[in-house]
């Protein structure tokens, strides 16, 4: 004589979802508890049992002497985290008689559990949310992220502290209530502005081009002439998130643990990441392939300072995304894809004591140490980035001038940078920096007189294809900015000024 249960859970693919029946059985005929969790389960998933041992165990319950078989189906996909947690300890009291089968079985149910009973926080409440609402189930999640599961527009949601919780609604002892969708706060983070930036003219000029079309940037200069300050502004002038990119970055934040579970992303990701982090930390992986620093900066910045120190198999990583806008994990048992359109901003010295060109401060070795810094990083890479930009030292005088009214702040280029932006969603309805192909040669045109200009900068600084494209791309982000919707010589002129990274100024061939 047995009992069979057959509840519901999910695991993650990358931002895909599988359904998994968590089957528990109670098969007669044993003096002792056994308690066996099958179904390619990793060490987090079998470790449940003795958490769920000691649940039970709080709750003055102990587990039947039976032998107790939990199966994770379909067998042959490998189930990770601790998120099966409840789902088996929700089963196990169906088998027990303590919870109803048919009313857990209309639920999604994800949570890990602790020693006293309580249910705690796990990782991907928001997509377990969404994916539930559209296959017409309920949820039973952690009472802390109630409000995380709501944002997903779902109302059939069970958010328990404890399982006691559980156990009284199903009884009609204690009702759970809807949890409640908290209202956006104001972000307690102090953001900058660039106005507070003092000079560097052209830098805010290259970095506002970025922002209106989305293009990777680098920034060459000595130390503590603002490469990190401007670059950690750059949010500042960016347009807001859409409902659909606040909803995407969200859930990426979900699966990693990230979120709060109060509120959504709803400002877009800043991602600075040191040089020391490892292929995993930038691309994401791990026994249960979470998402790393490319995915996280999606719809946002990804900020590498001190870009030569950073390990160069590290960096290549950056390569395939930077033109697919997604990153592939692939592990032995799982291929999981996450998204990943960031805008990459990086900053680094000439050299490795950074005052290359300054007689009074460079080393003895310049230019010879110079070369071999700058040539860390791949040419392949570099030619992935579409604006290159020296940035000078800031003359002490400039410091301590009294602060030009007329000087911009990030409002005022916020509204160039978004009205651009609305020209490129209406004219081809994405950035311009994801121009290609057909839809380069429709929307970037340029005259007789223009192409070959263009042709003849390309065959003296030896550009690549992907070189020439990225120019043609820039100039029709300068004219967006300008509102017109020709590219006219300045535009263009502008555009091939960013590229190559002007390197010679500083005594190193770019070569």
């Amino acid at each position: 004589m047995y009992f069979m249960i057959n509840l519901k859970s999910i695991i993650f693919n990358g931002m895909d979802i599988t359904p998994i029946d968590v089957q528990v059985q109670l098969s007669a005929g044993f003096a002792k508890p056994e308690f066996n969790i099958i179904g390619l389960a990793d060490r987090a998933v079998k470790e449940s049992a003795e958490r769920i041992r000691n649940a039970l165990s709080a709750l003055n319950l102990s587990l039947p002497s039976k032998r107790l078989t939990v199966n994770l189906s379909p067998a042959d996909i490998e189930k990770t985290g601790s998120h099966f947690d409840l789902p088996i300890l929700c089963g196990i009291l169906c088998a027990m008689g303590v919870l109803p089968e048919d009313k857990l079985s209309e639920y999604v149910i994800i949570g890990e559990i602790g020693l006293d009973g309580a249910v705690v926080r796990t990782g991907g409440v928001l997509p377990a949310s969404v994916w539930a609402n559209n296959n017409n189930l309920g949820i039973i999640c952690p009472g802390v992220q109630g409000s995380e599961a709501r944002w997903a527009g779902h109302t059939n949601i069970l958010a328990p502290n404890h399982v006691l919780d559980l156990i009284n609604h199903f009884h009609g002892t204690q009702i759970l209530p809807l949890p409640q969708m908290m209202k956006i706060a104001e972000s307690d983070t102090k953001v900058g502005d660039l106005s507070e930036v003092h000079g560097q003219q052209a830098a805010k000029r290259a970095l506002e081009i970025a922002a209106a079309g989305g293009h990777a940037m680098l920034m060459v200069g000595p130390p503590g002439s603002g490469k990190t300050m401007l670059a950690s502004r750059l949010p500042t002038i960016m347009p807001e998130m859409t409902a659909n990119e606040v909803l995407e970055t969200s859930i990426i934040y979900s699966i990693a643990g990230k979120l709060d579970g109060q509120a959504l992303i709803y400002n877009r990701p800043f991602r600075s990441v040191h040089h020391t982090a490892s292929p995993v930390a930038l691309a994401g992986g791990g026994s249960d392939a979470k998402p790393g620093e490319i995915s996280l900066a999606h719809n946002g910045v990804l900020f590498l300072d001190e870009l030569p120190e950073f390990n160069r198999a590290t960096l290549e990583i950056l390569r395939q995304p930077m033109e697919s806008g997604k990153i592939v994990i692939s592990r032995a048992k799982r291929n999981s894809t996450y998204p990943a359109h960031f805008q990459l901003i990086a900053a680094m010295n000439p050299c490795p004591c950074g005052h290359l060109g300054n007689a009074a401060l460079s080393c003895s070795r310049a230019p010879r140490c110079a070369e071999a810094y700058q040539n860390k990083i791949s040419g392949p890479l570099l030619d992935r980035i579409d604006l290159h930009v020296d940035v000078d030292a800031v003359n002490p005088w400039e410091m301590n001038k009294v602060k030009d009214e007329n000087v911009e702040t990030s409002a005022q280029i916020r509204e160039r940078v978004v009205a651009a932006r609305q020209k490129q969603i209406k004219r081809q309805g994405y950035m311009n920096a994801l121009l290609d192909g057909a839809d380069m040669d429709k929307y970037v045109v340029l005259t007789d007189e223009l192409t070959e200009f263009l042709n003849t900068a390309a065959e003296k600084m030896g550009l690549s294809a992907r070189g020439y494209n990225r120019i043609k791309r820039l100039a029709r982000t300068i004219a967006d900015l300008r509102g017109d919707d020709n590219i006219i010589m300045a535009d263009l002129a502008e555009a091939i000024s960013y590229r190559p990274i002007n390197r010679g100024k500083y005594g190193v061939n770019n070569k």
